[in-house]
């Protein structure tokens, strides 16, 4: 009997073994198994099963991530606002990089916080509001994220006054730091 419940585990360890990278994921209604090539969704509500047009090409795996993460980016936003941005500058890692909209990329903490203070001061006041945000875990990647997006009301120094669409994905590495933010922005759509 033992011999056979170790041939057991030896099958189903290398059987795993072989499916490589593969992640499952399933919730009440679909069901999610992924390996390095290959996407298969089952959707159980109804209406069939589910074809995929794209392979995601960094994960298409994510559970809910940790709340507290989203608290860290939140507060961040109002430093921003309040023009305070080194108030937690330690949330952020020293080899941090920042993709703004127009593909620009900054390095490095020390680079980003010069940017963002520069950029925040041509302007009296930012005022934000937020629709939505989303702490992320990718499963197969182990990283988290959190995702946003919102509006920004900027008043410049002549009184005049812009406001921009955002949304944002933020990185925390492993020790808690935030360590990429990549932001896409649009002209403001009028409130519905």
């Amino acid at each position: 009997m033992k011999q056979l419940v170790m041939s057991i585990f030896a099958a189903a360890f290398f059987f795993t073994a072989a499916l490589g990278q593969a992640t499952k994921t399933k919730d009440d209604n679909v069901k999610v198994k992924e390996s390095p090539n290959k996407l298969k969704v089952k959707d159980k509500s109804g209406t069939g099963d589910l074809t995929l047009p794209y392979t995601a090409m960094y994960s298409s795996n994510f559970r809910i991530g940790n709340a507290a993460y989203s608290s860290m980016v939140l507060n961040l936003w109002k430093d921003y606002d309040e023009n305070n941005f080194d108030r937690h500058a330690d949330w952020f890692a020293d080899t941090m990089q920042m993709i703004s909209p127009n593909g620009t990329i900054t390095r490095g903490k020390v680079d980003n916080m010069a940017a963002i203070k520069k950029y925040r001061g041509g302007f009296t006041s930012a005022t934000s509001t937020l629709d939505a945000w989303i702490p992320l875990k990718s499963v197969d990647k182990n990283e988290d994220w959190v995702a946003l997006w919102g509006t920004e009301v900027d008043t410049y120094p002549d009184g005049h006054t812009e406001a921009v669409d955002i949304h944002e994905i933020w990185r925390i590495n492993k020790d808690g730091k935030i360590d990429m933010i990549k932001q896409y922005t649009a002209k403001a759509s009028p409130r519905q």
